[in-house]
């Protein structure tokens, strides 16, 4: 078996033109900081881009020739970028990365570890710290269950792991059917869900291993008419396919309905609460 540090894995990043140029730069600069690189980066242009933003990408292709582009003529959502991202992913091992978050600088070498000790494992993830503005200034930490039984019980309730955060195999994700919009915003989930019922095992690195954005627009985005219906018809159908109990989905479904169609501003400070470092 190769060592820890000669483990190779490809980096997974989608982005669209309602980014913004910093934040995609310091994304991209987080994972080329690396304490073990990779040396397989595909950025998905999920549709045509803005000149600030075609500017990072093109001053990143002719500084890092690891860095693969792949540009779709139309925007088609997160779940089709990714899905035809990870067609171009070179190794089986796959780190996700969004445009707009940070990667702490030894956060792949944590996960290539779990993967190194643990060679069942097909998703890892980890604790992920919040902030709104500066980095520096966490405001809160999304902290999940660490072993895959515990993993297991808590995806009948809630998203089991941090998806800006996850390294994945990429022959789980595919033969699991890859990513799916049938439930907006719920892609993810959507997906471990699957991954699980086909016998995948999952681990959360307790440390920090990345910072992530969370402005008032994100907490808006968790709410409203919309989001609750597709909440339900995505819990309903966990119910469906016998994963989750109706027990489940009247403690944790129903409850988080009622959040949905509450004031932003009130949605936010329980989301806050719920999160508050330490």
């Amino acid at each position: 078996m190769p060592t820890q540090e000669k483990i190779r894995y490809s980096v997974l990043m989608s982005v669209y033109k309602k980014e913004q140029a910093a934040f995609l730069r310091e994304a991209m600069e987080s994972i080329f900081r690396q304490t073990i690189p990779t040396d397989d980066f595909v950025l998905v242009c999920d549709g045509p881009l803005t000149d600030e933003l075609n500017a990072v990408v093109d001053a990143m292709e002719r500084h890092h020739d690891v860095l693969h582009v792949v540009r779709l003529e139309k925007n088609g959502g997160l779940g089709n970028a990714l899905n035809v991202g990870l067609a171009h992913c070179r190794h089986d091992l796959v780190a996700r990365m969004d445009s707009d978050d940070i990667s702490l600088p030894d956060r792949c070498e944590r996960q290539l570890a779990v993967f190194y000790r643990y060679p069942q494992m097909d998703i890892v993830s980890g604790t992920i710290e919040e902030f709104e503005t500066q980095p520096d200034q966490v405001k809160g930490q999304r902290k999940l269950p660490q072993d895959p039984e515990s993993i297991a019980r808590y995806s009948r309730k809630r998203n089991p792991f941090n998806h800006p955060a996850v390294m994945f195999r990429k022959q789980a994700v595919q033969a699991a059917g890859g990513y799916n919009e049938e439930y907006h915003l719920f892609e993810d989930y959507y997906l471990w869900v699957r991954m699980l019922m086909h016998g995948s095992q999952g681990y959360n690195v307790p440390e920090p291993v990345l910072k992530m954005r969370t402005p008032a627009a994100m907490y808006q985005r968790r709410g409203g008419k919309a989001y609750a219906k597709d909440m339900l018809r995505f819990f309903q159908w966990m119910v469906r396919s016998g994963w989750a109990s109706k027990m489940d989905f009247a403690t944790s479904a129903l409850p988080r309905v009622l959040v949905c169609r509450m004031p932003n501003g009130i949605r936010q400070l329980i989301y806050k609460a719920l999160h508050k470092k330490g």
